[in-house]
């Protein structure tokens, strides 16, 4: 079997990543470079930011990121040297409104790892000493954790370019389909380039509207823009992510802090806002006030694939018998990507199922 994989960010490329580790011969494509989009700009929590506000079928997916990414990691580092750097370091999180929520979740959702205990300042303070005075309580969640998405991203790339059974088509871009028999038969580049395969997915997240006339369906997602700020800080300093009002602290374990983020619907435009940037900033500030006198180091904003509600689209389209999508993830791409890629193979393979498959299904779409 051949699969053709459109769109090589971090969905796309666990989708072929599952596929290939099954023998399947697997040919690559993206506009740009690999995990250059979305995958690369977020920052990394391995569980959905509250996951009580989203729908069960985004926690069902979500929930076994870090167990799932662990074992990637193992199989993976030893043949590309590139450690996914998960990092253990547990979250607060100061929204008071979502206290009682959140110290319910984990049992209400049966996942030990959302265990949530509420500290006072004391607490608090033990647990990260640079936190701000003026939060007298917080939630902690000590199993949650991160993952340096850049590394994991250069990783799944290096692995993938080893494996003769993956072909790979960066810088470009797939402009025509050709149907026959309710199938689709070939792609087309923007060079006139034909390639034919068994199966093709579409993982082309904020841009997957762009392939609706041509399929025939209406997929509704659209690119919503983030801005993110980096801060670098000695190793160890900010010893757990930290969350207020939907806004985040990132610690890796170089030092370096992910700060953000911002929502814009502003279509494909990636600038930087400067008010928004600020924004991102005070925030920061209000939680760990010490980065102030932190150097910073980089700012930027990336386009995250809006679906209704944030359910990604996972499964065969009932007109197209060899048309895969699996896009629409929002803003858990990188935690729901281990899930969704492997539910992808399973329904593609014929195997059995990790999840239930309906609610992702796209046949609604049509």
């Amino acid at each position: 079997m051949k699969v053709a994989v459109i769109g090589a960010g971090v969905i796309g490329l666990l989708s072929a990543l599952e596929l290939a580790e099954q023998g399947v011969h697997v040919d690559l494509f993206d506009q740009r470079l690999a995990g250059a989009e979305a995958s690369w700009a977020g920052g990394g929590i391995l569980s959905p930011m509250y996951p009580w506000r989203y729908p069960s079928a985004v926690n069902a997916l979500a929930q076994s990121a870090k167990t799932m990414y662990q074992t990637w990691n193992e199989k993976l580092k030893p043949v590309t040297e590139i450690d996914f750097e998960i990092h253990h370091s547990g979250m607060l999180i100061f929204d008071e409104s979502d206290f009682a929520l959140g110290l319910s979740y984990a049992d209400q959702s049966q996942n030990p790892m959302q265990h949530a205990q509420l500290l006072q300042a004391s607490d608090i303070l033990n647990t990260n000493p640079h936190i701000s005075a003026q939060f007298k309580q917080a939630l902690f969640f000590p199993h949650l954790a991160n993952i340096r998405n850049p590394k994991l991203l250069q990783s799944l790339v290096c692995y993938l370019k080893q494996l003769p059974h993956v072909q790979w088509h960066e810088h470009t871009q797939i402009t025509q389909l050709h149907f026959e028999h309710q199938r689709l038969q070939h792609i087309q580049d923007q060079h006139g380039h034909i390639y034919t395969a068994d199966e093709f997915v579409f993982s082309t997240g904020a841009w997957s509207h762009q392939f609706s006339q041509q399929l025939n369906i209406h997929i509704p997602v659209q690119p919503i823009q983030g801005q993110m700020a980096l801060f670098k800080a000695p190793p160890g300093f900010l010893p757990t992510m930290c969350m207020n009002e939907v806004m985040y602290l990132i610690p890796r374990a170089d030092g370096h802090i992910v700060c953000g983020s911002s929502m814009q619907d502003i279509g494909f435009n990636k600038d930087i806002s400067h008010s928004l940037q600020q924004h991102i900033l005070d925030a920061s500030y209000q939680m760990v006030p010490a980065l102030k006198k932190m150097p910073l180091v980089q700012q930027w904003a990336g386009l995250r694939p809006s679906s209704p509600h944030g359910i990604p689209y996972i499964g065969v389209l009932p007109h197209l018998n060899n048309v895969w999508l699996n896009t629409g993830h929002f803003r858990n791409g990188l935690c729901m990507g281990p899930a969704s890629a492997q539910l992808l193979r399973q329904l593609m393979l014929q195997q059995p199922l990790s999840v239930d498959p309906n609610v992702y299904n796209p046949s609604h779409l049509i």
